[in-house]
């Protein structure tokens, strides 16, 4: 074992203890709470909390509710969230089936309602918990705050297994499956009740009442999770809220707005300045004299009704008011004491460094400045794609976010949906389609409208080219395949349909066709044969006399 002098034991223990001490009081020296201000609550419940107080921003509540008013938009004429989309050719018997299939599921879900508060906590907290009826499929709203831990299968790759909750209280009039704890259980502070109805850790540790503490294992069979996260972060199974990146930023703009308004109230006011003459006096008859003017002029003479008819006076505070005048003597000479006005804080009305703040938290959260205005910055940037026209370059970002976030979440309400499709005994091919939220609003509508009139303008001005054929131009220029040009030539036909009956002319029916790009063959612009072989079927041009095309006898001399 002779390898063992070249190394040295190290007891880890033993040197902490003896220099606990002096390391604690260099670092303890140079310390701060600012970073772990910066980096919030290493808990997951306790983060929840965190985002409730963060709720109470107007600018982070305004930027939430904008996402997923984008995000959850509705059919007018129905009401509904949601929209099917067919990979296959689908019929117009599987079109009204899953329609009112769809009707179904929403109704009985509440998604005209309940869908806006879905995205905005999925997207706020990370997750969103529902426990599904197994008879009715109706999914039951879970407080995330309850969830405390997912048991994992990792023999499956993580698959989750078990949710283990507690506080569950079935309501079946509003849907929740999360108790709803009165005040005095709830809350531990004034702070706590602004937070949105969320308890903290410390409220939950210091609740020591059986029913309270009691957990419940829930299989994950029955647990819709909705989560913001791929699983290639250190958060899964659970996922990651959109308000995380900006904790820090949101942390600089509270502690900025504080100290404005600290500053506000403590430099605001004017203070003013008193030279008292005290002439030749000692330094310690000179500063009792100083002393003794103060007093004066911060207390008020009043009379004491008590005084029995006596000349006796009550002195009490008198604060110093602009109102007041002040009187002191001077000597000929013109010595004597005086009183100056100190101006307060300057600058009071800036506050360029609020709003860059308040401008950095609005960008991380994709939410477009002419949105939520607080300034003439970045109202003029453009996108531009050199076909379509232009549209502000944040408003096609944003829109691009919300399909993101759309796509994280509207994949487990499809699986969703045809479970309770299947639930319902409907036979359906689940691979032939799909439901999806409703595309975000604004920009995408508009380069379409902007795109079809682009076409439309061009299709009109070459249209008519004597050159170009209808069926190339309705190709080229209006962007239609072969399927769409043939569809539209049939249903031009149904749409006339004297235009292809046999008492017409020929004449008449090529001028009505040429509308959907069929025109009379031209032969006078092709040219004249000379000689080449005989083309045969003579007799029918004419009996024995050759063919003028045939180069022979009866063809017309050459000029």
């Amino acid at each position: 074992m002779s390898w063992k002098k070249h190394f040295t034991v190290y007891n880890v223990q033993q040197q902490g203890a003896r220099g606990t001490a002096s390391s604690s009081g260099k670092s303890a020296r140079f310390s701060s709470w600012l970073p772990e201000v910066y980096s919030g609550q290493p808990n997951r419940v306790e983060r929840y909390a965190q985002y409730d107080q963060m709720d109470m921003d107007p600018e982070v509540n305004t930027a939430l509710d904008t996402i997923s008013e984008f995000s959850t938009q509705f059919k007018n004429e129905l009401n509904i969230p949601f929209e099917i989309v067919w990979k296959d050719d689908s019929t117009e018997g599987e079109v009204a089936i899953l329609d009112k299939a769809m009707k179904q599921w929403t109704n009985i879900n509440d998604w005209d309602k309940r869908i806006f508060r879905l995205f905005r906590s999925t997207v706020k907290y990370g997750d969103q918990f529902f426990i599904r009826d197994p008879d009715t499929y109706i999914l039951y709203w879970v407080n995330p705050v309850d969830v405390t831990k997912i048991v994992v299968n990792d023999s499956e790759g993580k698959k989750p297994e078990q949710y283990i909750m507690k506080n569950l209280d079935l309501n079946l009039q509003e849907k929740t499956a999360s108790e709803i704890l009165q005040h005095d259980t709830q809350f531990t502070t004034t702070d706590t009740m602004f937070r949105g109805g969320i308890m903290d850790a410390r409220s939950y540790s210091a609740k020591q009442t059986t029913a309270f503490q009691e957990e419940f294992g829930v299989d994950a069979q029955h647990i819709i999770h909705f989560a913001l996260t791929e699983g290639m972060d250190a958060n899964y199974p659970f996922g990651t809220s959109i308000l995380e990146p900006i904790f820090k930023t949101y942390k600089q703009k509270e502690l900025l707005e504080d100290s404005i308004i600290i500053y506000r109230v403590q430099r605001a006011p004017e203070r003013r300045v008193f030279y008292i003459d005290v002439g030749n006096m000692p330094a310690h008859k000179a500063m009792a004299f100083v002393e003794r003017v103060k007093n004066e002029i911060h207390q008020r003479r009043i009379p004491n009704k008590t005084g029995g008819g006596t000349t006796v006076l009550d002195a009490s505070y008198n604060p110093l008011s602009i109102m007041e005048d002040y009187f002191f003597a001077q000597t000929a000479e013109g010595r004597g004491s005086k009183v100056e006005v100190l101006p307060g804080g300057d600058n009071l009305g800036e506050i360029d460094d609020l709003k860059y703040f308040n401008n950095k938290m609005m960008r991380a959260l994709r939410v477009p400045t002419s949105y939520l205005p607080t300034g003439p910055d970045d109202t003029g940037s453009t996108y531009a794609d050199g076909r379509v026209g232009t549209a502000f370059i944040q408003e096609y970002r944003f829109n691009k976010y919300c399909q993101r976030l759309q796509n994280q979440i509207q994949n487990i309400l499809d699986n969703e949906f045809k479970m309770f499709l299947k639930h319902r005994g409907i036979n359906v091919d689940a691979a032939s389609f799909e439901l999806e939220f409703l595309e975000p609003q604004s920009f995408s509508e508009y380069r379409e409208i902007e795109i079809d009139n682009a076409r439309a303008t061009i299709f009109s001005s070459i249209g008519d080219t004597p050159y170009l054929s209808r069926r190339f131009v309705m190709k080229k220029y209006l962007g239609l395949d072969e399927n769409e040009i043939v569809d539209n030539e049939r249903m031009w036909k149904e749409e006339n349909p004297d235009a292809h009956k046999g008492e017409l002319d020929t004449e008449d029916m090529t001028d009505n066709l040429s509308a959907v790009g069929i025109r009379p063959f031209d032969s006078g612009g092709m040219p004249d044969l000379e000689g080449g072989d005989d083309l045969g079927g003579d007799e029918e041009l004419g009996g024995d006399e050759e063919s003028p095309i045939s180069g022979g006898e009866g063809a017309p001399p050459a000029p």
